[in-house]
Parts: C-alpha cells; structure tokens; sequence
C-alpha cells in the first residue's frame, strides 16, 4: 500500500466511527469528547498496521519528541473541528492524516465525514474553474482575524464563517470558497494535510508574511496561514502583511 493510500485509509477509518458514534444519541461536550478519541484510535490502529516503525504526532497524543530524529513522521488531528461535530446539524469537521518525510509532506488525506468525501494528494484534486463572483474568503466562526477584513476589502470580497480549519482548506479546493485566512492561533495539525492537499490541487498556501509552511518543527505552534486560489495570491498576501 502507497503512502498515500494509509493516509486515505486510515482518514477513511477515522470517518467512519466518527459517523457512526454521531448516530449514537450523544450531542454537545460528551459526543466531542468521545469522537476525538474513537478517531484517534481508529487512526493509530492503521497506522500501526500499515507503518508500525514511523512516528505519529498528533493532537490527542503526547508529543513524541523521537519525532526531531524520525525520517517519517505521521501528523493527524483526529477530529479538526471538534466542536462543529458535537454540532449535529453541521457538515464543517474534518480528519487530517499527513506523512512528513525529508523535509516536507509527501503524503496526505482529508476526511470530510459528513460529506462523504477523502481528498488525497495523489491523484490531487482538480482545481475548479474561477466563478464570475465576488471572491468568497472562508474564516473562523468564532474569531475571524482582522487580516481577513483587510484581504476582504483588498479583493472586493465576502467573509465565508466556517468551522474546521480542514473544512476551511478543503472548501477552498472544492471551489465552495476563494480563500482562506488566519491568524491567532493554530498548529500543526490543524493545517499539514489540508494544506498538502491544497498545494497538490494548485493553490497557493503560505504563511501571512509570505514564508512557507513548516512541518514537524519543534514548536507545535503553527498560528497563521493563507489558503487562496493562485490568481488572488499577490493582492491577498498584500493586504494580509500591511501593517494594521
């Protein structure tokens, strides 16, 4: 099995008990709580079958420091959007399974289990046209930055509130949205495999002062990024590094 084809699988498994625990009767806190660690098993029980030697670092584990020395480490967030999910009636949660080899990530799946859906690097995702609209910028719903303001105004766009920082990328990638900006707060998790995928469809995907994405650092820490469709990049990247 192909890296990429874990990746999927082991999304695939995650998604799978997510939805099925949702049947189960339980809503709020409680079904949260009990979804992060269904996912997180389901995840680690495919990988420890698939790649029993790699390292996985993920949210709802201890930080393995072996990881720094690893030549391949796996980096999952079980349940993106925890709190969308305890949410019955919300679609906007994701699972992240990405493999970071050499320096980079090479490999990566995005659950969308309410959708149905698992986006993968290879074969990526084709890039939907442009639409003839106002851009449409995905941002938190509970504490969209102001750099998101300013991009909006820069493009003569919309602010999309969504949850799941996975939704947010992957509503990028599926054309539901133009864009996507943060800032305050986020780490790595939350963005290396939606962010993969995203590279892999063509978008742009970069830190607001512009640097690149940087995984399996020794800061979880990764606060800020913007998604975009890469027509939009120089004006977005513009108004997100003016000062406020």
């Amino acid at each position: 099995m192909r890296d990429v084809e874990v990746a999927a699988a082991a999304a695939r498994a995650a998604a799978d008990v997510l939805m099925a625990l949702r049947a189960g009767g339980l809503t709020g806190r409680a079904l949260g709580d009990a979804g992060d660690a269904a996912a997180q098993d389901a995840i680690t029980a495919v990988l420890a079958g698939e790649r029993p030697d790699d390292v996985v670092f993920s949210e709802e584990a201890a930080d393995d420091r072996s990881r720094l020395e690893a030549g391949r480490v796996w980096i999952v967030d079980p349940l993106d959007g925890t709190r969308e999910y305890g949410e019955t009636d919300r679609s906007d949660f994701a699972v992240h399974v990405a493999l970071w080899a050499g320096g980079t990530v090479t490999a990566a799946a995005v659950a969308l289990p309410a959708v149905g859906e698992v986006l993968v690097t290879d074969p990526a995702p084709g890039l939907p046209p442009a639409v003839a609209r106002s851009p449409r910028i995905a941002v938190s719903r509970t504490r969209p930055p102001a750099q998101a303001g300013a991009a909006a105004e820069a493009v003569g766009g919309e602010l999309v509130p969504m949850g799941s920082a996975g939704f947010k990328v992957t509503a990028v990638v599926r054309g539901e949205v133009d864009a996507y900006v943060h800032a305050g707060g986020m780490y790595q998790w939350d963005s290396a495999a939606p962010v993969a995928v995203a590279l892999a469809a063509g978008l742009t995907a970069l830190r607001l002062d512009g640097s690149p994405l940087r995984y399996n650092g020794p800061d979880p820490s990764l606060p800020d990024l913007l998604v975009c469709r890469p027509e939009l990049a120089g004006d977005l990247l513009a108004a997100v590094r003016r000062p406020a």
